[in-house]
């Protein structure tokens, strides 16, 4: 039976077990929309392309699999370009197919031609300018392996809209693309990992988003548990471990606890799995854990003394590797650090309980997380809203933080919320943002309405772009300049222009009240809360500056 190359990509897709996707047509890729209009894949039009590329994340962070958007070619690629870009810092397993001119009028500065391969070599993983309708048997199954294999990341599938019309005759299909396997972990790195842990006096455990990826969160509590180490976690860790675990200490960093700073500041073996010392958790690389030796376990063999010497590295799957590691481990007797950590987890609590103000975005977020249930989602922009959830919101499931952590994309939470919405529509699904913030992708609150989505925004709303004001406040002598919205719109009104529930709240008794009823209802709401432009989110570290360096509580 013949079938086109644009059959043959849907046919492909419903066979790797897609069931949603996210996009705009377009000229250069509408072959491939009259295909899916056939198909069992339920589509979503978002309202940007780059809203589509973070619902397909949304719906990737939220599950572990690998999800897909569609985008034409010329600007809906250039769209594009930003969430397939945080998917690669976050290592998120992103398929995104374009449309592309036809092949005959490549290189000629067609309407709508852009160099989609050029453009994406750097921020994919991989990418592929398909040449034949032939090859997308092997090229579509091959871009779901390598998105899904090793450290996850986005896959840049183009295909000319000529190679979309192509008809070739099909007798077999090719069989749905797996994870490729992992190379076995070093025993011997093993037992030199398990050796350095067994002699530490004061080991702590620095986990990150690779501890999620591997699906390990059981089985590292299970050794933190058994063995009485302490962690501490990146932005992309939190909800690995339970946030009243009385072993955990949250996130580290230039807005980590002070408490978390000085474990890594005092530790003598430093436990590093699936993170990339990057540089807002590290602050200087050179004062970062100072008296510890460290053991790094990730998948990505180029990560090791990339940025911070190891010593001792062990290649591949956390889960596996913290497998072996837990039948070689000896239970210590460590008073001493077993008291600093007793000590450090009291201050972490007092730190937390400060402020009294309702409106204190720090108490909206705890308020929040104590009448929704555990499983429910949550999503950030990026700026001080990110920051106060990270440090205060009690996560205790892996998976139900889903924010931009290398990137750190403006825009990023409202359609990342719409596709884990639409990964489990059974979960309440939550995005705090910034009035900075959602301007960056309002628009998707349109694609919120259409599917009646069980998304709630929760809209810090200081009139100002918070972070970089704080910055100038801090670190620029006051000299404030750009960070203030000459007017801000009526979010509200906005919210319901799009037919979304929505309330704004300025008084501190609207907050046990109002937020309730709308969050706790089923369906899109959007909670529009006014707050100081003068609340700084605390503490910090000075950019630059070592962890220990960190200005407030």
């Amino acid at each position: 039976m013949k079938y086109s190359g644009a059959e043959i990509t849907i046919k492909l897709l419903e066979r790797q077990g897609i069931t949603t996707i996210a996009g705009i047509p377009g000229g250069a890729n509408l072959p491939l929309y009259h295909a899916l209009s056939g198909s069992s894949i339920n589509h979503i039009l978002s309202r940007h392309e780059q809203g589509a590329g973070f619902i397909a994340q949304g719906i990737a962070r939220s599950t572990g699999k690998t999800a897909v958007c569609f985008a034409t070619s010329g600007p809906g690629v250039v769209n594009l370009l930003t969430a397939i870009a945080d998917a690669k810092l976050d290592s998120i397993p992103v398929v995104a197919i374009t449309g592309q001119v036809a092949s005959s009028l490549i290189g000629t500065d067609a309407f709508q031609e852009i160099d989609t391969y050029g453009l994406s070599l750097p921020i994919t993983k991989h990418n592929f300018l398909v040449r034949s309708a032939e090859e997308l048997l092997t090229v579509i199954p091959e871009a779901f392996r390598i998105a899904g294999s090793g450290r996850p990341g986005p896959v840049v599938v183009d295909i000319p809209k000529d190679v979309q019309n192509e008809q070739i005759e099909i007798s077999e299909w090719p069989s749905p693309a797996m994870p490729a396997a992992v190379d076995p972990v070093d025993v011997n790195a093993i037992r030199t990992a398990a050796q350095m842990i067994n002699d530490a006096q004061r080991p702590l455990l620095y986990i990150g988003g690779g501890v999620i990826a591997s699906e390990a969160s059981s089985l590292l509590r299970e050794i933190v548990h058994e063995y009485n180490i302490p962690v501490v976690s990146t932005l992309n860790g939190l909800g690995t471990i339970a946030d009243d675990d009385p072993l955990y200490f949250g996130m580290l960093g230039m807005h980590g606890a002070r408490a978390a700073n000085e474990l890594v500041d005092s530790c003598d073996l430093l436990i590093a799995l699936g993170v990339r010392f990057d540089d807002r958790a590290t602050g200087k690389i050179s004062e970062f854990a100072p008296d510890a030796a460290i053991v790094h376990i990730d998948i990505d063999k180029s990560e090791f003394n990339k940025i911070k010497k190891v010593h001792c590295s062990v290649r591949g799957n956390v889960a596996e590797a913290l497998s072996l590691l837990k039948n070689l481990m000896v239970k210590q007797q460590r008073s001493g650090w077993d008291d600093a950590v007793k000590a450090g987890r009291s201050k972490l609590v007092a730190a937390r309980t400060k402020d009294k103000n309702a409106l204190h975005p720090s108490n909206v977020i705890r308020f929040v997380s104590s009448i929704v249930p555990d499983s429910a989602i949550i999503t950030t922009d990026v700026g001080q809203h990110q920051m106060w959830v990270a440090q205060h919101y009690p996560f205790k499931q892996p998976r139900t933080l889903l924010t931009s952590g290398g990137l750190g994309t403006m825009g990023f939470g409202l359609p990342n919320a719409i596709g884990a919405a639409l990964a489990h529509p059974d979960r309440m699904v939550i995005c705090f943002s910034g009035d900075g913030s959602i301007l960056m992708n309002i628009q998707e609150l349109a694609t919120v309405a259409d599917h009646e989505l069980n998304v709630t925004v929760l809209l810090f709303n200081n009139g100002h772009l918070g972070l970089v004001r704080q910055q100038q406040e801090l670190f620029y002598n006051k000299r404030f300049m750009a960070s203030k919205f000459i007017r801000n719109p009526e979010f509200a009104e906005i919210a319901a222009g799009f037919g979304i529930k929505s309330i704004t709240i300025s008084d501190p008794s609207g907050v046990g009240k109002e937020i309730p009823e709308l969050l706790l209802q089923k369906g899109p709401a959007f909670i529009n809360i006014i707050i100081p432009h003068e609340y700084n989110v605390l503490p910090m570290v000075p950019p630059g500056a070592a962890n220990r360096d960190t200005i407030g509580d």
